[in-house]
């Protein structure tokens, strides 16, 4: 099985930045997810990203973003649920390496899965999907909710969950231009290049 998903990302300037005289949403997008299972093979990786930027320049779609990864997270058993990757696949197929997005700071549940501002924001506003969060807040020792303030539930809710803070140094992005060569040559990147990263050994600290 092989998944790829084109998406919008939360900020325009995420596709303006590296291509800023594409429309973005339209002409630039996001590779958003590239899953391939365990049994593809090793060369299926390069050939399913081949077939996913022919149907996207079809489309319209001149640029791509993506982003990789390269912080390993651990549950709270240390037991590893993501080894990060630093964009093997995206180097093989000749992407443009433009160094780090911005730094952050990630919260990890006890299960390691993480636990981003979207899911906070939409608990804050009471907006759609803010239940499924609670409920999984829930699930790691959270009080319920009861009408109190958003703010002032997250602030128990956070803590009693068990939530860490991870600090991010930003993952790794990378460009892709689409189409024949000389529309290739044609898209403006306006982000500078570097060499590809490696794999190393590096570790970050959680704190709570």
């Amino acid at each position: 099985m092989s998944v790829a998903v084109l998406s919008v990302p939360v900020q325009r300037a995420v596709l303006t930045r590296p291509f800023p005289e594409l429309e973005p949403y339209r002409e630039s997008l996001e590779l958003g997810r590239f899953v391939l299972a365990d049994r593809v093979p090793a060369n299926g990786e390069s050939w399913f990203l081949g077939q996913v930027f022919r149907f996207a320049r079809r489309e319209g779609v001149r640029g791509l973003v993506s982003f990789s990864d390269p912080v390993a997270r651990r549950d709270n058993g240390g037991r590893l649920v993501f080894p990060g990757h630093v964009g093997i696949v995206y180097q093989a197929s000749n992407a443009i390496y433009a160094g780090r997005g911005t730094s952050r700071r990630v919260l990890l549940l006890p299960d390691g899965s993480v636990l981003n501002e979207r899911a906070l924001s939409k608990v804050r506003s009471l907006e759609r999907g803010h239940t499924y969060v609670e409920d999984r807040l829930r699930a790691f020792g959270a009080p319920p909710r009861r009408g109190q303030h958003p703010d002032t539930w997250l602030s128990i809710a956070l803590v009693a969950a068990g939530v860490c803070v991870l600090r991010h140094p930003g993952t790794h992005r990378y460009l892709f231009r689409l189409g024949t060569p000389a529309e290739k040559r044609s898209v403006v990147i306006a982000l500078p290049r570097f060499p590809y990263p490696k794999r190393n050994g590096r570790s970050f600290a959680l704190t709570a």
